[in-house]
């Protein structure tokens, strides 16, 4: 088994519970991390052996510019698709963090976690 990690991808994204939030949008941070069987590419240098993170982080960027209420609801989008589109990856580890959010303080970023397993 091994690891592949997307770390730190920015998106700029319009997802909250407050109407201004889907107007006028904000910054976002997204972590992702996948175990997959790496033993086969790690041999034949192969990118059809492997999970290509282009594709990973393609996923990420396009259900991040669908709108949601929820950290939540978009973290198991992301979540779902990878499994449904690659069927290699066992494991997904996702961070999605909304960066200066507006909840009436000094907060740097609200972040939910999700860990999802392969059925």
């Amino acid at each position: 088994m091994g690891t592949i990690k997307l770390q730190n991808i920015r998106t700029f994204s319009f997802h909250g519970c407050l109407e201004e939030e889907g107007k006028i949008g904000s910054d976002y941070r997204v972590d992702l991390e996948i175990k997959t069987d790496l033993r086969k590419s790690a041999l034949t240098d192969e990118l059809k052996d492997t999970v290509d993170y282009v594709l990973l982080n393609q996923i990420v960027v396009e259900e991040m510019d669908i709108r949601a209420k929820l950290l939540e609801h978009v973290a198991h989008r992301i979540i779902t698709r990878i499994f449904k589109e690659i069927p290699s990856v066992s494991r997904i580890l996702l961070a999605v963090s909304k960066l200066n959010p507006p909840i009436g303080g000094d907060v740097e970023a609200v972040t939910i976690e999700m860990e999802e397993y392969r059925n």
